[in-house]
This record gives structure tokens, C-alpha cells and sequence, in this order.
């Protein structure tokens, strides 16, 4: 827990109610042990898409459909969401719940290793959620960054690791210090990457928004 527990079981307490099927989805994955984005994570998405209204939308990390479904359903404008998973377990029961909410045509997922299906992608995204496996977030992200159009926003759950992120590497599990190493190198490439501007937020297990600018013009006076 990186906020006071207390805090935010009363932020999630103002939050207004999802509808009926995303409640369902969320109670079964969590019954399952699969996760999904929790409560404070979800409102900060709603606004993040409230405010941007992104027409095109790359999901890296599907698992049951969840977060793309609560994508497409708080987003003010008609969007096309790709989604990407490997695991095969999931997979089916991801595209069970697009086919339940009628999105399936709305809500393209494509299988297999998100390194390899990044690279077969072209069209420039306006948005793009990172919710996969984290050791692979430092990995993945030259191509989040050839595919994310200017202006563009960068959203990666799940940065702070439950507060371990700053601690020493000699302090967590050694079986973690791999994982904790390349989440350190993934925020400080998007903190100090000359074509992003990024905000470390302490909601969920952390979250960074990022933007994407354009090159910086140094001319003389």
C-alpha cells in the first residue's frame, strides 16, 4: 500500500458505480486471482479519457478484458482499442467478455509476445496502456514510442511495485531484484526522455501518464 488504506477506501467510496457486466468481470477476475486495475487506477483512467478522447487506442497487457472494456465504455468519443496478450489461459476468456458487451468488433485482440506483435503495427496511437508484465515495460517502450503519435499519452500501471521501487536493491526478495531493476530503468527513461513528459502518481500501485512532444528546437537568438 503506498497511500494511507484509509484514504483510499474513502476516495473509492465517492466513486460512482460501473456498469453491471464491467462489475461482473471485475468480481470474477478477482475471485480468480487474475488481476485488474483497481479502483483509484480506474478513475484516474476515466478522466485521463474524458480529457484526451483518444480515437486510437493500444492496449500492451489484456488479461480478461477488463481495463480495454472500461476503456471503451468511459471514452467520450468512438475509439478502436488493440489489445495485446500472451497468455493463453486468458485469451479466450477475454474474447468470451468482448463478444458478452458487444464489442467485439470495437476491441481488436491480438495474441502473442507484445514485443513481436508491437513491431507489426503501424498506425499511430493516441493513447496507449501498459498493464503487462512490468520486468518488460523498460523493453517494450522504443516501440510504444515509434507508435505513439505527438501528443499522445503513455499511461503505465503498476510502476511502484507496492513502495519496493525505492528501496535498495540488496532490500527486496532476490528473486525480485531483476524485476526491480528494469522498473527503476523504466522511470527513469520516461522522466528523463528528451520526447516525454512524465508525472510518477501514487494511485493504485503507481501509476505514470507521459506525453508525448516533439523534438525540441534550440536556435540561437
Amino acid at each position: 500500500m503506498i497511500v494511507d488504506e484509509r484514504f483510499v477506501t474513502y476516495i473509492n467510496s465517492l466513486e460512482q458505480e460501473n456498469p453491471p457486466l464491467l462489475s461482473k468481470i471485475e468480481a470474477e477476475a478477482l475471485s480468480a486471482r487474475v488481476p485488474v486495475i483497481r479502483r483509484e487506477t480506474q478513475g484516474l483512467l476515466k478522466f485521463l479519457l474524458a480529457m484526451s478522447r483518444p480515437r486510437r487506442i493500444l492496449e500492451v497487457g489484456t488479461a480478461v478484458g477488463f481495463s480495454a472494456l472500461l476503456m471503451e465504455y468511459y471514452n467520450p468519443a468512438e475509439c478502436q482499442i488493440d489489445t495485446i496478450e500472451n497468455y493463453e489461459k486468458r485469451i479466450p476468456i477475454a474474447r468470451q467478455n468482448f463478444m458478452c458487451a458487444g464489442k467485439e468488433n470495437v476491441i481488436k485482440l491480438l495474441e502473442g509476445d507484445a514485443a513481436q506483435v508491437m513491431k507489426t503495427l503501424r498506425e499511430p496511437y493516441d493513447f496507449i496502456f501498459m498493464d503487462a508484465a512490468k520486468g518488460q515495460y523498460l523493453h517494450f517502450l522504443p516501440e510504444v514510442m515509434r507508435l505513439l503519435r505527438e501528443g499522445g499519452l503513455l499511461v503505465s500501471d503498476n510502476v511502484l511495485q507496492d513502495g519496493t521501487v525505492i528501496e535498495s536493491r540488496f532490500a527486496v526478495c532476490r528473486r525480485d531484484r531483476t524485476i526491480h531493476k528494469r522498473m527503476r530503468g523504466y522511470l527513469y527513461e520516461l522522466t528523463h526522455h528528451e520526447r516525454l513528459v512524465t508525472s510518477i502518481l501514487p494511485v493504485g500501485d503507481g501509476v505514470t501518464v507521459s506525453v508525448k512532444q516533439g523534438l525540441r528546437e534550440h536556435g540561437g537568438s
